[in-house]
C-alpha cells in the first residue's frame, strides 16, 4: 500500500474535482451539479447550498488543477496557504463506514475550507513521501484531464474521464497492423 486508505480516496477526489472541468466540459455547473458530486464523494458536514458556495468550489478546483502541475516547491507553498486558509488543526476521528483517520476542520467549516483542507493533508503525504511524479496529465494528446498513478510498477498514463486509454491502444494496434 503506498498511501493510507483514506488518503487515497481523498487523493481521488482530487482528481474528481479537477476532472470534472476536464477537456473544456463543465460538470458542476449548478449546485444540484454540486450536490451529486458531494454525494458520490462521501463529503459530509453544513452546506450553504448558493451559488458563492458552488464559486468558492470553482476556484478551490483551479488552484488544485495548477497544483497538480507545479513543481515541489510550488506545491508546497500552496498546501501551506490551504492548511492556514482553513486554520487547519489536525485531529483523529472516526465516523460512519471509517476508522481512524485525520480531520482538519470542523464539520461545520465551510465547504471549500473543508475540501481544501482534505486535499491539502492528502498532498502532505504525497509530497512528503516524494511521490509528486504519481501525479500526472493524461497522455492522450486531445485530453487535459489529470491522472492519479497509484500503480506499483507506475505504468497508469491515461485518464479515467473517458476512453483515452482505450483510443490510444486501437491506434496503436492499427499502426502496427498498418505497418506489417
Amino acid at each position: 500500500m503506498l498511501f493510507a486508505p483514506d488518503i487515497e480516496v481523498a487523493l481521488r477526489s482530487v482528481v474528481n474535482l479537477i476532472n470534472s472541468a476536464a477537456n473544456g466540459d463543465e460538470q458542476l455547473a449548478t449546485e444540484q451539479d454540486l450536490d451529486r458530486f458531494l454525494e458520490a464523494e462521501g463529503f459530509a458536514g453544513s452546506r450553504t447550498g448558493d451559488a458563492a458556495e458552488l464559486a468558492s468550489v470553482h476556484r478551490l478546483r483551479a488552484e488544485l488543477a495548477a497544483l497538480w502541475r507545479a513543481e515541489e516547491s510550488a506545491a508546497v507553498d500552496t498546501v501551506n496557504r490551504l492548511l492556514r486558509q482553513a486554520r487547519a488543526l489536525p485531529q483523529l476521528v472516526k465516523h460512519d463506514q471509517w476508522d481512524w483517520h485525520l480531520h482538519a476542520t470542523t464539520p461545520e467549516a465551510p465547504l471549500a475550507d473543508r475540501m481544501s483542507t482534505e486535499a491539502a493533508m492528502a498532498l502532505v503525504d504525497v509530497i512528503r513521501s516524494k511521490e509528486m511524479d504519481r501525479m500526472l496529465v493524461c497522455a492522450a494528446e486531445d485530453c487535459d484531464a489529470v491522472v492519479l498513478d497509484l500503480s506499483r510498477n507506475r505504468s497508469k498514463r491515461y485518464c479515467d474521464t473517458g476512453n483515452c486509454a482505450n483510443r490510444a491502444h486501437v491506434a496503436a494496434y492499427r499502426a502496427r497492423k498498418a505497418a506489417s
